[in-house]
């Protein structure tokens, strides 16, 4: 005779609907009352997306490599900057600006990083942080080895990661997941689901109800939250921080969003995404949904949104003129790309530098 032996469930928040007003039927936390937090939280998402349109017309432009964009993402990546201490750790994959930019990384840094440079991953801020990660999922395997230091050690820190719905299928993934479990770690693993793993859709890779059960699986608290709700996914964030700082473990929180834009700037993504889908999907985006509920409170309006919005191209132009400077006129030597990997380098990639040292000076810089 068959019995039960464990029942789950994956509960779903959201607090601000896609119309900008709280929902009735669900209890706001303070947080959807302090304004000036608010107004500060959208500040710095308006600030990215700016960065964010400019960086593309670089790289179309020939003046940046090959850029991940994270347009409709502001939210989703803010909140994870948000609810951190400088003392705690990120391990980012490689599209998170709006929480980078939150913990100190200078915009101009970035546009170093994808413009070849090795001194982009030399960013200010904390200097514990990880830099961007390419290779899926691998940086949370690297979140949980910081969160088990910190366990060893006693202090009372916090180590951050994400993935997108593709990561999510990765084993690193779910290996980080099983040693948060087994050793109680003092992490928080976020899945930024943006419905497409670059050309393949949410509904082709998993058919489980939620991404966020696979935390459940490790034994890991999980839910799923709508993370185009600015007030959800920092009240989320907050509280798995929270929890895992006081020592009751990790969790797992899987913030709903779409990627509004191409996978990458090497992506064209019209020719597999249907385009009514995308335009539904601009009805529900972050970054109009907080201004209209600040500007029904009183809190913005339109004045204020005109000066954010020439401040916001003021700084993002500075940032891009000192990027153009410092490749211009302070390129690296071509062995920069031997020199921050290894603390010694291997016998084998000791000898490329010293060949690659042999090209002229011009050459080097090209």
């Amino acid at each position: 005779m068959a019995r039960t032996v464990a029942g789950f469930k994956v509960d779903y928040y959201q607090f601000l609907g896609p119309d900008g007003r709280l929902l009735e039927d669900q209890p706001a936390p303070p947080l959807a009352r302090d304004f000036k937090r608010l107004a500060e939280l959208y500040r710095l998402m308006v600030l990215t997306r700016t960065f964010d349109k400019k960086a593309v017309a670089l790289q179309r432009t020939g003046k940046l490599g090959t850029y991940a964009s994270s347009l409709g993402h502001e939210a989703a990546h803010l909140a994870m900057g948000a609810a951190m201490r400088p003392e705690d750790c990120f391990a980012p994959m490689y599209r998170e600006y709006a929480a980078q930019f939150y913990r100190g990384v200078k915009m101009s840094e970035v546009l170093l990083y994808w413009g070849g440079d090795e001194r982009g991953n030399e960013f200010a801020g904390p200097r514990h942080d990880f830099a961007w990660s390419v290779p899926i999922a691998t940086q949370c395997l690297h979140a949980a080895g910081a969160a088990l230091a910190y366990k060893l050690r006693g202090e009372p820190r916090v180590a951050v990661s994400n993935v997108g719905d593709g990561g999510s299928s990765k084993g690193d993934f779910l290996e980080a997941i099983n040693a948060a479990s087994a050793f109680k770690l003092p992490l928080v693993l976020v899945i930024v689901n943006n419905q497409w793993a670059i050309s393949v859709p949410r509904s082709r890779q998993n058919t489980a109800k939620t991404l966020a059960q696979k935390g459940l699986a490790g034994g890991l608290p999980s839910i799923q939250v709508d993370g185009n709700d600015m007030i959800a996914a920092l009240w989320a964030m907050e509280k798995a921080v929270a929890a895992a700082r006081a020592g009751r473990g990790a969790s797992v929180i899987e913030l709903m969003t779409y990627r509004l834009s191409d996978h990458t700037t090497a992506d064209d993504a019209r020719r597999y995404r249907p385009a009514d889908e995308v335009e539904s999907a601009w009805e529900r985006e972050p970054i109009k949904r907080l201004r209209t509920y600040l500007t029904d409170n009183g809190a913005w309006d339109d004045q204020l949104e005109e000066k954010l919005l020439a401040e916001c191209t003021q700084q993002v132009q500075a940032a891009v003129d000192e990027y153009l400077d410092k490749v211009e006129n302070d390129p690296q030597p071509v062995t920069a790309i031997f020199d921050y990997m290894y603390k010694e380098l291997p016998h084998d990639l000791a000898a490329q530098r010293a060949y690659a040292e042999q090209y002229p000076e011009d050459g080097g810089h090209h």
